[in-house]
C-alpha cells in the first residue's frame, strides 16, 4: 500500500512533466508559476491512494490526479483574486506579481487543462468520472458564490456556513477519492464510501483553515494571519460569535466591519480586537469540538469499506497528521 509520502515524488515529477510551452508566455508562465509553489497536494494524493485500495496499478489515476490538482490550483488563483490575498503559500499571488486580468485569463486556461487532463483517463469509468468532476467544478463555484454573498449578511447560520464550506472546499476532497476508487475498480458503493468520507474530512480541513487563519502562523498558513477577519468572512468563528456575544461584543464587531470606519484603525489592530472576542467567548475550543464532529464522522465511513482495515491505516494516519497542523 503507498503512503502518503510514496505518492508526493510521483505527483510532483508529473506536475513538472506539465508541458506550457505555448505562446503567449504571458498566458502560461503564470500557471508554471502557481504549481511550482507546491502545497500538500492532498487532493491528487488521495486520488493515487483511493486507487491503490483497489488496484496496484497507480500509474492508471495519474491523470485525474493531476486533473484534479490544477483544478484546485486555478480555484485557489481566482479565489486569492476575489478576496484580494496578498500571499498563497508563502509568495505573491498571481494578480499581485503579474495583474488582475493575468490571473483570470490563467486561470481560464488552467481549468481548460484540467478538462484535458481528466480526459485522458484510460478507463471505462471515463464518463462516471467527468461527469463527477464537472457537477464537483458547478459545486465549487456555487459554494463560493455564497461565500462572497455571506460577506454582506449578518444572519448566517451554521447550516448556511456548513453547506457553503461543503461546496467550496469538501466535494473536491471527495471528487478525488471517488475518482480514485472508480479508476481502480471500486465498486459503486465502495466509492460512494470514500465520497461520504472526503465530504466529512473536507469540511474538517475547513473548519481547521478557519482556526489557522486566526491562530496559525504565516509559516504554518502560507498565508497572512488574520484575512478572514480583515475581509470580513463569516467563518464558523464569526458566527458563533454573533450568535453568543453580549451587545458590546456586537457592537464592536460591527465598528470594525464598518466601511467609513476603516481609516480610524491598522489590520492589525482590527485583528487584534476581533480575536480577543473570540477568546473571550472560547470560540476556538467550540470550533476545534465541531471539527472532531466531522473527523469522527470521517472515520465511522472508513469502518463502513469491505476491504481490510489495515489497507485504511495510511488514510488514518494522514488525517490525523493533518489535523494536527496547528500543533
Amino acid at each position: 500500500m503507498l503512503s502518503f509520502e510514496d505518492t508526493l515524488p510521483i505527483i510532483e515529477h508529473a506536475v513538472r512533466e506539465l508541458r506550457f510551452d505555448e505562446p503567449p508566455r504571458s498566458l502560461f508562465d503564470p500557471i508554471v508559476y502557481t504549481l511550482s509553489l507546491g502545497g500538500k497536494r492532498i487532493r491528487p494524493a488521495f486520488t493515487l491512494m483511493a486507487c491503490n485500495l483497489y488496484s496496484a496499478d497507480v500509474e492508471q489515476a495519474l491523470k485525474p490526479a493531476l486533473g484534479i490538482e490544477v483544478f484546485h490550483n486555478f480555484t485557489l488563483l481566482h479565489d486569492d483574486l476575489m478576496d484580494e490575498a496578498r500571499i498563497r503559500r508563502g509568495q505573491p499571488t498571481v494578480h499581485v506579481k503579474w495583474n488582475r486580468n493575468t490571473a483570470v485569463l490563467s486561470g481560464d486556461a488552467m481549468l481548460i487543462t484540467a478538462y484535458r487532463l481528466i480526459g485522458e483517463t484510460s478507463s471505462e469509468q471515463l464518463k462516471k468520472i467527468l461527469d463527477l468532476f464537472t457537477q464537483t467544478a458547478l459545486e465549487i463555484c456555487e459554494g463560493q458564490q455564497y461565500d462572497m454573498e455571506f460577506e454582506s449578511r449578518s444572519d448566517v447560520t451554521e447550516a448556511e456556513y456548513i453547506e457553503m464550506i461543503r461546496l467550496k472546499t469538501a466535494v473536491l476532497l471527495a471528487c478525488s477519492l471517488k475518482t480514485g476508487a472508480l479508476v481502480g475498480g471500486a465498486s459503486e458503493h465502495e466509492a460512494d464510501i470514500l465520497y461520504r468520507f472526503g465530504i466529512h474530512i473536507g469540511l474538517a480541513f475547513q473548519l481547521q483553515d478557519d482556526l489557522l487563519d486566526v491562530y496559525g502562523s504565516p509559516e504554518t498558513f502560507g498565508k497572512n494571519i488574520g484575512g478572514d477577519i480583515l475581509c470580513n468572512k463569516k467563518t464558523f468563528l464569526l458566527i458563533h460569535t454573533l450568535a453568543s456575544a453580549s451587545p458590546e461584543q456586537k457592537e464592536q464587531i460591527v465598528y470594525y466591519q464598518r466601511p467609513d470606519k476603516a481609516a480610524c484603525y491598522t489590520a492589525d489592530e482590527k485583528i487584534k480586537a476581533i480575536t480577543s472576542i473570540y477568546d473571550q467567548l472560547n470560540i476556538r475550543e467550540l470550533t476545534q469540538e465541531k471539527m472532531k464532529h466531522y473527523y469522527n464522522l470521517a472515520m465511522d465511513e472508513l469502518a463502513l469499506l469491505t476491504i481490510p482495515q489495515e489497507r485504511l491505516s495510511e488514510l488514518h494516519r494522514v488525517c490525523r497528521k493533518l489535523m494536527n497542523r496547528e500543533k
